[in-house]
Parts: structure tokens; sequence; C-alpha cells
């Protein structure tokens, strides 16, 4: 059972900073690729960072391009989590973000998640 669990969501002012967490089990690490994806009101859900499983393609990672040069993705093996460090917030960030688990294959371009955490809030606004 692949079990996601994400939290730091919350509110930044533009130009801030928040470390969204995606708790999972090491099994979950090893098999599969884990990313972010965010859905803003009135707009279709998108992948934003994405990182290969363990024993797949090791640390391959995406990037929607919105995001790159803000976001960054790694993890800890230790503590069986993801992060999201995200910095230079902007209100168009504002989203809810969903964790969330898929094969590989897809998940090089942060596509087709087949497991998802409950979601966190995020909003950025003066």
């Amino acid at each position: 059972q692949v079990n996601l669990v994400e939290s730091g969501g919350g509110l930044a002012q533009p130009g801030g900073s928040l470390r969204l967490s995606c708790k999972t089990s090491a099994y979950t690490l090893d098999y599969f690729g884990i990313g972010w994806f965010r859905q803003a009101p009135g707009k279709e859900r998108e992948g934003v960072s994405c990182i290969s499983s363990i024993l797949g393609d090791e640390n391959v990672t995406y990037y929607i391009d919105s995001v790159k040069g803000r976001f960054t993705i790694s993890r800890d093996n230790a503590k069986n989590t993801v992060y999201l460090q995200m910095n230079n917030l902007r209100p168009d960030d504002t989203a809810v973000y969903s964790c969330a688990a898929g094969a590989d294959l897809h998940f090089r371009k942060c596509q087709s998640p087949s497991h998802w955490g409950q979601g966190t809030r995020v909003t950025v606004s003066s």
C-alpha cells in the first residue's frame, strides 16, 4: 500500500519561501517516482516537480518551466521523505499542492500519477 502524507503548506508573502514535505515508506521510495502536483482555482492540475525512484532512474528530476530556478525537489532516504523547497514564491504559485507517486516512465515528465496524498494549500499573498 502506498501512503503519502503531506505537510508544510500555508501562507507566504511574494518573494518568500515554504518547504513542503511528503512522508512515505521506504518501499514507495524504492519503487515509485514521487512528485508534486498543484491545482489552482479554475485551472487544470499540473505536475510541478518529480523525482525518480531510488531503484529506478535514481535522482532524475523534472521541473515545470515556471518553477525552474525557484523550486527544488529533494529526497531524504533516511526519513522516507521527499521535499519541495519553494523560494521566491509568486502569487501565481497559489494552489493546492499534492504529493503523488507513479511509475518512473511517466514521472520523467511528471505525468500519470497512480497514488495521491491528501493535498496541502499554499497561498502566496501580501
